[in-house]
């Protein structure tokens, strides 16, 4: 007997058994967006192996870790930014890592560096220091909502109020840096001057007052550079940079005393533009005088 003849299949179930498989949709953040809160993670493990280093009293090691939290926390808001990857999580987020790796572990590596030499008193200046830097980054949290509601002035923008936490500890580190740099060129007598607890207690206190303070500090987000001066910044920055790679603890020294010495001009160009804006403001809302006939 012959074969009956196949039927031939309905159409819906040969394109459902070629159908192509979708993949499965997983809700979330894109990996972009968890970079800058990668980055600041990354800020805050070096902070706390600076601490670690300290304890082992490896001081070029601790210092160095510190700098390169300075460094990720210029590139962790840079980045957000660029990404539009900016989040309230992220900046609370910031504001932790910074105050550990700017707050209290420049304090710890001071005082376990030079400051537990005069007792209970040398952990006073570390102490003080500490506090300063967490009550500076609660205000700068606050501002950001202050700002949402009641938007500052234009020219407000490129100035922060006190000096920010980063360049605090590199200014803080002073010390370190330059008793290292004396250190490697063969000059104990200065790397013990650096040294000395009184000098470095005085720098805690001076650069304390100066993080919680009103002082506007430039910010460098949207500062403007004349022409005339675009030349001579590029060959500065250049011989820094030479500087910092031949001698980076003392370019690291000279660099916070370069900072310090910017903030009479950056208090004078803030006084500067708010005289500006205000005279602006005065020019605008003065009534037109009235036409003769």
């Amino acid at each position: 007997m012959m074969d009956a003849p196949k039927k031939p299949q309905p159409l819906h179930r040969f394109r459902r058994r070629f159908r192509p498989r979708t993949r499965p949709r997983f809700e979330g953040l894109s990996f972009n967006r968890l970079i800058p809160n990668l980055m600041t993670l990354l800020g805050l493990c070096a902070g706390l192996v600076a601490i670690r280093f300290a304890m082992e009293e490896r001081w070029p090691q601790a210092a160095a870790f510190i700098v390169v939290a300075g460094v990720i926390d210029g590139l962790d808001g840079r980045l957000a930014r660029l990404l539009k990857a900016t989040s309230r999580f992220g900046a609370e987020f910031d504001s932790l890592a910074d105050f550990l790796s700017f707050g209290v572990a420049p304090a710890l590596v001071l005082y376990l560096w030079t400051m537990h030499m005069v007792g209970p008193l040398g952990f006073m200046p570390c102490l003080l220091f500490a506090v300063c830097s967490s009550l500076r980054l609660a205000r700068f949290n606050a501002a950001l909502d202050v700002g949402m509601e009641k938007p500052k002035p234009a020219y407000a923008y490129n100035f922060f109020t006190g000096v920010p936490a980063p360049a605090g500890a590199g200014c803080a580190l002073f010390p370190l840096f330059a008793a290292i740099a004396f250190g490697d060129w063969g000059w104990p007598g200065f790397a013990a001057a650096m040294r000395h607890p009184v000098l470095v207690g005085v720098v805690l206190v001076v650069v304390g007052g100066l993080m919680v303070s009103t002082l506007p500090t430039w910010s460098f987000k949207n500062f403007k550079v004349p022409r005339n001066a675009v030349l001579p910044l590029l060959l500065g920055t250049g011989a820094y940079m030479a500087f910092l790679v031949a001698e980076p603890w003392a370019a690291l020294a000279a660099g916070g005393v370069i900072y310090l010495g910017m903030l009479p001009f950056s208090v004078r160009s803030y006084l500067a533009l708010k005289a500006e804006a205000e005279a602006l403001i005065e020019q605008v809302a003065e009534p037109a005088p009235p036409r003769q006939a």
